[in-house]
């Protein structure tokens, strides 16, 4: 696009791997950073002019510890200058789709799909295995000198010939489940929409009740939306098989974790494999306690490798908005913006 200086491009967060591809972007931007240490500093940031000019920004999910979500509020004190965002992840529940598109001018948001469908379904796979097999109690026993623990754990269950669950088959169910088929996994999916057969990568499109009550493994890979809230609560945890557990690598929220506390204690469901949670870092008592719970910090995508890809992904969204005026990954909701 014309322009007769170079923009300004904002950075929210840090680049660890992919700096010399954001230097790079020197050639056509200047590169500018935040002074703001908390959200009330940003905001007045922006209400004085200290970042007019400002035509696109990189964001990390680690900015919301400074300005908080991307919500109204923040979305309508932007300089109108700042027609793109380019968020360096997969999800982007930290950001306000609708007052972005309801803006004038618009505010454009990429994310960072595809990349990082292999280490986060590598770490579901993780969890399955781990959470199956009761390894939770023994390598924590182990760690304490008391070999498998007492009393013993629970003997474990294979893999092989269990049904998984998908719910959400989208890039990261698929690869979730061309990998489950190692050990012959029957896998079924349900979405709001059955995919057309060549997509769903031979899953069978079942509806939510027959998801819950056939699955010895339930993946949960939807997105944190307003109407997927809460989306496991305690009348879906019932319709679930008492052997069944849970993986979610996707958004805590998505589960009602008071509701899953309550069926691991009443043995509704068997056990549960989480790398995200409703209130991070927060998590709740009930699941720290729990021996039925396999717990991460939210590392599914904590690869050199994968890390490297979304930053390099993010900035390719910025340089393309530069010089072409659109995105390479624009989020769902305004492809057609």
């Amino acid at each position: 696009m014309p322009l007769t200086e170079k923009p300004k491009i904002l950075l929210l967060g840090n680049i660890d791997h992919a700096q010399k591809e954001w230097e790079a972007l020197s050639d056509i931007a200047v590169l500018v950073k935040s002074c703001a240490t908390n959200r009330e500093d940003f905001i007045k940031e922006c209400r004085d002019g200290k970042l007019d000019g400002v035509f696109a920004a990189y964001n990390t999910l680690a900015s919301r510890g400074t300005v908080g979500c991307f919500d109204r509020e923040l979305v309508n004190v932007l300089p109108k200058s700042w027609k793109f965002f380019c968020h360096c992840a997969a999800g982007y529940d930290q950001i306000d789709v609708e007052a972005c598109s309801a803006r004038e001018p618009k505010l454009r948001v990429s994310n960072v799909p595809n990349v990082t469908d292999d280490a986060t379904s590598d770490t579901a796979i993780f969890l399955m295995i781990g959470t199956l097999r009761n390894f939770n109690v023994s390598m924590n026993s182990l760690r304490q000198g008391k070999w498998r623990g007492s009393p013993l754990p629970a003997l474990g269950h294979d893999l092989r010939g269990k049904v998984l669950g998908i719910l959400g088959m989208g890039s990261i169910g698929l690869n979730i489940t061309e990998k489950a088929r190692t050990w012959d996994m029957a896998t079924i999916y349900h979405n709001r929409r059955k995919l057309h057969e060549d997509q769903a990568g031979g899953a069978e499109y079942v509806s939510l009740k027959e998801l819950l009550e056939r699955s010895d493994i339930l993946s949960l890979n939807l997105p944190l939306t307003p109407g997927t809230f809460h989306f496991i609560s305690t009348k879906e945890l019932k319709l679930m098989k008492p052997s069944a557990i849970i993986i979610n690598t996707a958004r805590g929220a998505i589960i009602d974790e008071a509701a899953l506390v309550d069926a691991l204690e009443r043995n509704i469901i068997s056990g549960v494999g989480l790398d995200v949670y409703e209130d991070e870092p927060k998590i709740h008592d009930g699941l720290l306690r729990n021996r039925k719970v396999m717990l991460l910090p939210h590392m599914g995508t904590w690869t050199t490798e994968t890390q490297y890809q979304m930053e390099l992904c993010a900035i390719s969204n910025i340089r393309e908005a530069i010089e072409k005026g659109k995105l390479l990954s624009p989020i769902q909701e305004q492809i057609n913006l």
